[in-house]
């Protein structure tokens, strides 16, 4: 059940989640493994789905009640695009969707099936990024030639970092003068850096 998956992403249980709907603590354990309530009311899973970061269309809601005509489903990644010594992942894991204003990527010049969002991580990119901010990243392969801050995995860490063109290819370097060198190893763009969220400080 995707619900059970989500909730233990986020680090909450489900008798946690059920407190927050005001049931009782056993209601959503009901739901996941005896399919009772059959469908999730609607206030209580668009507070859930906004809870989790997740479309409602993966608790239940039809297609198209999940994402508004104006707006666009962009995969949220589990991983965090690291400003310091990297995290190390696998692959990429979708964690849930953001919908994202589609006037928003028209202006960025952002294709909607190119765009995804990353939590970054670390301090080496302050001021331009801190800690905790939401980035939302260009993952199409044009543009990773561009000049800019881009989400990069060197090796099998994937960090942020400041992308400059030259004649040898380009240079990665970190925004803090006082970050640690921007390890060596076998680059691979993943997106670039192009718009930023920060929640209030």
């Amino acid at each position: 059940m995707a619900l059970r998956a989500y909730a233990t992403a986020s680090g909450a249980s489900l008798s946690a989640l059920s407190r927050m709907l005001g049931r009782n603590v056993a209601y959503l354990q009901q739901y996941v493994s005896r399919g009772t309530p059959q469908r999730l009311p609607e206030r209580e899973r668009r507070l859930l789905a906004d809870y989790l970061g997740v479309a409602e269309s993966v608790l239940g809601a039809p297609a198209a009640a999940a994402v508004p005509s104006s707006t666009v489903s962009v995969p949220r990644l589990s991983i965090a695009a690291s400003a310091g010594p990297g995290a190390l992942v696998d692959r990429e894991i979708m964690l849930g969707a953001d919908a994202v204003d589609r006037r928003l990527l028209r202006q960025l010049g952002v294709a909607p099936d190119s765009a995804a969002m990353l939590r970054v991580r670390g301090t080496s990119m302050e001021p331009g990024l801190f800690d905790g901010d939401w980035v939302l990243i260009d993952t199409a392969v044009p543009a990773a030639a561009r000049a800019g801050v881009h989400v990069v995995r060197i090796d099998d860490a994937v960090m942020v970092k400041r992308l400059t063109p030259g004649p040898g290819g380009f240079v990665l370097t970190s925004d803090n003068p006082a970050a640690p060198p921007v390890p060596m190893g076998k680059v691979a763009i993943l997106g670039r850096v192009v718009w930023q969220m920060r929640a209030t400080r």
